[in-house]
């Protein structure tokens, strides 16, 4: 029997890899999924032309609680950015860089909404 946490683990993945087939459909590059560093993950990585870009994805299978793209706390943004720091260093990324939500309700057709530039 699955439990909660099983659940929540599939419905999160199931939500990246909605987003990422999203991205690529988009024209995006994906350059790494499940990025970690420290305590932070970065769900996904991105090219698209010069730009670097940051990916969150957030997934809920219902909006009744709320949209999955408000679960992203000033806690969370310091994580991301703090991975994306290490990330730009060990590439020697010197060009633009952008931090964005996917956000996925697994309704029937699921939501995908792409909010770019998301946070600084």
């Amino acid at each position: 029997m699955a439990t909660p946490i099983n659940n929540h683990i599939r419905t999160g993945q199931l939500g990246e890899s909605m987003a990422q087939l999203y991205l690529q459909e988009q024209g995006y590059t994906i350059l790494e999924k499940n990025y970690r560093y420290k305590r932070a993950e970065i769900d996904i990585i991105a090219q698209k032309d010069s730009l670097l870009i940051f990916v969150e994805v957030k997934t809920r299978t219902t909006d009744t609680f709320g949209f999955p793209e408000t679960a992203v706390g000033s806690k969370k943004e310091k994580l991301l950015l703090d991975a994306a720091e290490e990330f730009i260093l060990s590439y020697s990324w010197h060009q633009e860089i952008r931090f964005d939500i996917v956000s996925v309700t697994l309704t029937n057709p699921p939501a995908i909404l792409h909010f770019e530039d998301a946070f600084h």
